[in-house]
């Protein structure tokens, strides 16, 4: 698609929004389109709210989701169970199990998964804070790592690593399918998997 009928400052928001996921030229033209026919205080608030996800949002200190504040507000909300923690890789993977409504522990965000082809060993994911947070009263550790082989092997690791701590490990059951990427699949299945969760 050529962009030179354009003024350049449409060009670059149109190259801009087309290196989004998911977005191409065309879908990026529409968009660019739709913004400058827009009001300006509607620009100006897009413009506003990127710019403050780049500045105030940072990691839980406690459980390294996405955050305003050092606690995110699963960790400082007193009436959740902080005894159970559910380890998940990425925060939308914490997403996807709160939408399901079966899980009213807190949640420990990996940030990765085992996966030494692209040099991705214990060393470069939050295992070590894990282990860290179980002297906090911890009594059951809940693995919802995707079951494709990295996020298998990874509960396979931490499985081993938490043999030896006075915590109870289990893991979410079938009805999360083989190779599955945790925050696709469906509330329904995530609140049956979570509900019949089963031990190593």
């Amino acid at each position: 698609m050529s962009l030179s009928y354009y003024p350049a400052s449409i060009t670059v928001l149109i190259k801009r929004i087309a290196k989004l996921p998911g977005i191409g030229e065309k879908t990026a033209e529409r968009l660019a389109l739709h913004i400058l026919n827009g009001s300006r205080r509607d620009a100006e608030a897009l413009a506003e709210s990127i710019s403050a996800i780049k500045t105030s949002v940072r990691s839980c200190n406690r459980c390294f989701s996405l955050s305003d504040n050092d606690l995110c507000r699963i960790c400082a909300n007193p009436a959740r169970d902080h005894a159970t923690v559910c380890v998940v890789e990425q925060p939308a993977d914490m997403i996807a199990v709160e939408k399901s409504g079966a899980f009213q522990g807190v949640y420990h965000i990996l940030q990765g998964v085992l996966s030494p082809i692209d040099g991705m060993g214990p060393e470069k994911i939050r295992i070590r804070e894990l282990l860290a947070r179980i002297q906090d009263g911890v009594k059951e550790i809940v693995i919802a790592t995707s079951t494709n082989m990295e996020g298998e092997a990874t509960a396979s690791y931490l499985s081993e690593r938490l043999k030896s701590y006075p915590v109870k490990v289990t893991r979410i059951a079938s009805g999360v399918p083989m190779g599955g990427d945790l925050k696709y699949v469906d509330q329904v299945t995530i609140r049956r998997a979570m509900e019949t969760r089963h031990g190593f």
